[in-house]
């Protein structure tokens, strides 16, 4: 596999370039149009205008959890001790994002630990005053770690004594969890940001971080476009804290992706297969998502035993598979393989995960535009942005600095076209 220089991909971002908080009116932020090697800008709200009337958007409906949960130890006198800071990533126990939010007697997660070192045995436990006014204890054990995670279950039970409880860990996150903004914004979490750092269309909760490129859309946007004709469909890919590792090695290869669970109903994929070449990704999770599709067909088209899976087994698309042989199949032989496969073992969508690396020498399947934000050097978004324009990246972003675009999350937008 041919090296790829990280540093080949680095450049220089300011502090004051990196947007700390979003515009007061989400569309108005500037937007960065390529195609064709050529660089121009608008405004968000005027993005129908550089999308063919025949367009269909798909986007990542997830909605962020507010995952970091804030505990103190005690002794055994009830001093309260050290700071405890347990960030939920992704559910273990039960392993699906819907069951574990919607738990109601106990769940266990895998977790960062802040201060874990202080933290050597026993449970810590929370008080969680619900916005019914329902007062619980919330319990946490720490369990095995794996790296720098640990496994954390948590239980929890009322402060009336006796009384039974139906209450779901999705509602103790809201009632005292804190949104996980980026830590590039160096900054506290502000109430604002509850519904700053959500999507106008994100309903399915899961995400450690929001899939920004999102951010920009609002209601009017979009009825602006399907009033232009322009289709939408949602999927759903719950983003990980893994979005914000940085590549440390010299070869962007060396580099090991974060998994992620996607989810696509069974209508979007015969929408995709209705829509071919004229796709349009909102965000690189999106993007990710759908281009994974390509390949689990594929596995499906090829495999003379897919049909007989297992329904409760994902499939799992590896960092390199792209890369791995030539692939012959055709898009659309791919999706349709999905339908086929979602319909003769009565599923309406479909569950897998994705580990895929989007770099220089990617052959894109689905997506022909994307929207998306300026990203962090020497990252692998950045990777993903240069295999689609054709190595071209450095036009764009030269472009942005030298025009006062507004960087990373909560920064402007740009509507690429891919380079073929």
């Amino acid at each position: 596999m041919e090296e790829i220089l990280i540093e080949d991909y680095n450049y220089p971002l300011p502090d004051e370039r990196i947007a700390k908080y979003p515009l007061a009116e989400r569309d108005q932020s500037k937007l960065l149009v390529y195609q064709d090697g050529r660089v121009s800008e608008s405004r968000f709200c005027h993005v129908g205008d550089y999308l063919p009337n025949n367009s269909l958007l798909i986007y990542n409906n997830t909605r962020v959890i507010q995952a970091r949960l804030e505990f103190h130890k005690c002794s055994e006198a009830g001093v309260q001790g050290a700071r405890i800071e347990i960030f939920c990533l992704e559910p273990l126990e039960p392993n699906d994002y819907q069951l574990a939010l919607g738990a109601t007697h106990g769940c266990t997660w895998k977790c960062m630990i802040g201060n874990a070192k202080k933290w050597k045995t026993g449970a810590l436990s929370l008080h969680v005053v619900l916005t019914s006014g329902e007062e619980v204890i919330l319990y946490a054990e720490k369990g095995e770690q794996t790296g720098n995670t640990f496994a954390v279950h948590f239980s929890w039970k009322s402060t009336s004594e006796g009384k039974g409880i139906n209450i779901s860990f999705a509602e103790i996150l809201d009632a005292v969890g804190e949104l996980p903004i980026p830590p590039y914004l160096n900054r506290k979490t502000e109430e604002s940001d509850k519904t700053t750092y959500q999507t106008v269309y994100s309903r399915v909760k899961g995400s450690v971080a929001a899939p920004t490129a999102g951010l920009h859309f609002t209601n009017k946007v979009l009825n602006d476009l399907r009033g232009r004709g322009i289709q939408t469909a949602e999927v759903t890919l719950h983003v990980g804290a893994g979005t914000f590792q940085p590549v440390k090695t010299a070869d962007a290869n060396q580099h090991t992706m974060h998994t992620e669970i996607i989810a696509v109903p069974r209508d979007t994929i015969e929408i995709l297969i209705a829509n071919i070449g004229h796709i349009v990704a909102v965000g690189t999770t999106s993007m990710r998502t759908l281009e994974s599709l390509y390949f689990i067909g594929e596995d499906l088209l090829l495999s003379s035993v897919s049909s007989a899976m297992p329904t409760d087994i994902p499939y799992s698309v590896g960092q390199f598979t792209p890369y791995k042989k030539e692939h012959t199949v055709s898009t659309k032989e791919a999706l349709q393989a999905i339908v086929d496969y979602l319909e003769s073992t009565q599923q309406d969508v479909l569950h897998a995960a994705t580990q895929i690396m989007i770099k220089p020498g990617y052959t894109f399947h689905l997506v022909d535009q994307l929207i998306t934000n300026f990203h962090q050097p020497k990252s692998t978004l950045l990777l993903l942005v240069s295999a689609f324009v054709g190595g071209d990246w450095h036009t764009i972003y030269d472009y942005a600095l030298s025009h006062d675009f507004r960087f990373l999350s909560y920064g402007d937008s740009s509507l690429l076209t891919r380079s073929y």
